[in-house]
């Protein structure tokens, strides 16, 4: 699409917003910036970037008047397409677009796109590690925290972009084409925003969409929705699996991962190899040992690069130990199956921190599989009681409810003793309590780093209920 003299408006003034604005300012569109927060101030908005500077800026609601004059509309991740606004644009037949589809649109190279419900940013991360240890030019962009559109204007026909791709920007993609795509696992999640688990999966699904044979999809074939994609997907399938051989693919046997291919398989490494721990971790190699292999990377530059990988920060990650007591920062486990992951990553007697922004998940599944791990649950946030509730049908009573995330921290605080483990692992959102969840666990670190607590100063009752 040409930009140059095109109205174009672009909703939010987020981080998404103002990488989308800098990226049509230098394809000379004329830009309207649109903020629904009537209380923000134009100074505010104008502030945030250069782009905002020259623009108009609209707050609040948008005139009819505004709507007329437009040719385009680029929406930021956060901002719902079904709001009554996006609709009455949508009647006018103005196109509606993503920041993804922005960049993807400017951008040049070749682009390897990861989603799923978990397990998108350690994988996101891995694979940029090993694509940077190979080809010359790399960007790694998207969920991951850096906006596809603040990097597309500096891309390549060399270049190589591996991008974490989330189901809110899948939604408005239209040519967007991935070299090679990768849906990791389907869980209920965001079902607030998408209300059906059958939207939420067709959302994930549309990141093959416009993929033809010539490109590859990697699908984890125990996941029931993508190894049904994987019988109508337009790409060339590569499955992974956990849990049994594959005739083709990756697969793990015993502590070995495997590769079928070519009527060859092929050890490739033992996980005790990896720093990574867990078995969705497992998964997670292995879905990026097969983009990597989509893209004729040495075997010998994966592997070594797998060994070298360290967890990603707020993903089962290892912060310290304290007088005897394990704590781990999973605060990126943000719906119930993420959650699971992190408790069966867990190997000792574990304090458990859950709870917060309700986004209309069950939690059924995520207690069961405490699977006498959990020795107390402390519950936060605007999910305390409905998890507590959903503990107790499940015959787990041993829970303590906090009114702030500090008093949470200080009653694992005293009722740890050495050998055992503490987990921010909290099934939810962090909305309504932190900006988001990096901002959570990143508070979670320092609490741990700043405390100390002698032995002898730990609370010798055992755990309340």
């Amino acid at each position: 699409m040409e930009f140059t003299g095109k109205k174009v408006l672009i909703v939010g003034t987020g981080k998404s917003g103002v990488a989308a604005a800098e990226l049509l300012q230098k394809k000379q569109a004329d830009l309207i910036i649109f903020d629904g927060n009537k209380e923000l101030k134009e100074e505010q908005v104008k502030e945030k970037s250069g782009a905002f500077s020259d623009a108009e800026i609209v707050l609040g609601e948008l005139p009819e008047s505004v709507m007329e004059e437009l040719d385009l509309v680029v929406l930021s991740p956060g901002v719902p397409t079904d709001l009554p606004m996006v609709n009455a644009i949508r009647d006018k037949k103005i196109p509606i677009i993503g920041e993804i589809e922005l960049a993807y649109q400017c951008a040049k190279g070749k682009i390897l796109a990861i989603t799923g419900t978990n397990g998108k940013t350690t994988t996101t991360a891995l694979l940029g590690e090993i694509m940077k240890n190979y080809f010359s030019d790399v960007k790694v962009v998207g969920n991951i925290g850096i906006p596809y559109t603040s990097v597309a204007a500096d891309t390549t026909e060399e270049t190589v972009t591996v991008a974490e791709i989330s189901s809110f920007q899948l939604e408005t993609i239209h040519t967007f084409a991935p070299k090679v795509s990768a849906i990791l696992n389907i869980t209920p999640d965001h079902l607030n925003r998408h209300h059906t688990m059958e939207c939420y999966v067709e959302t994930k699904e549309r990141i093959a969409s416009n993929q033809t044979k010539a490109d590859v999809c990697v699908l984890n074939y125990e996941d029931a929705y993508t190894r049904t994609f994987g019988e109508k997907c337009p790409a060339k399938v590569v499955f992974f699996s956990s849990k049994r051989e594959l005739a083709d693919g990756l697969f793990l046997q015993d502590e070995e991962i495997m590769l079928a291919e070519n009527g060859k398989v092929q050890r490739l490494m033992n996980i005790h190899e990896m720093n990574l721990v867990g078995l969705c971790n497992v998964e997670n190699v292995m879905a990026a040992i097969a983009i990597c292999r989509a893209m004729d990377v040495p075997m010998d530059v994966i592997l070594a690069t797998i060994r070298q990988f360290k967890a990603v920060e707020h993903r089962i990650e290892f912060v310290a130990t304290k007088n005897g007591v394990d704590y781990y920062n999973d605060s990126k486990g943000t719906n119930p199956d993420a959650a699971i992951q992190g408790i069966r990553a867990m190997t000792k007697p574990t304090i458990l921190i859950g709870g917060g922004y309700d986004k209309q998940s069950e939690y059924d599944e995520w207690i069961e599989n405490f699977d006498g791990k959990v020795k107390a649950l402390v519950l936060i946030g605007q999910t305390r009681d409905k998890i507590a509730e959903c503990a107790r049908k499940h015959g787990f009573s041993n829970i303590i409810l906090a009114d702030t995330f500090e008093e949470a921290f200080q009653i694992c605080v005293q009722n740890a003793v050495p050998g055992d483990a503490v987990l921010l692992s909290p099934a939810c959102a962090s909305w309504g309590m932190f900006p988001n969840y990096e901002v959570r666990g990143k508070m979670f670190k320092e609490m741990v780093y700043n405390y100390s607590v002698q032995p002898e100063a730990l609370a010798a009752e055992g755990i309340r209920n």
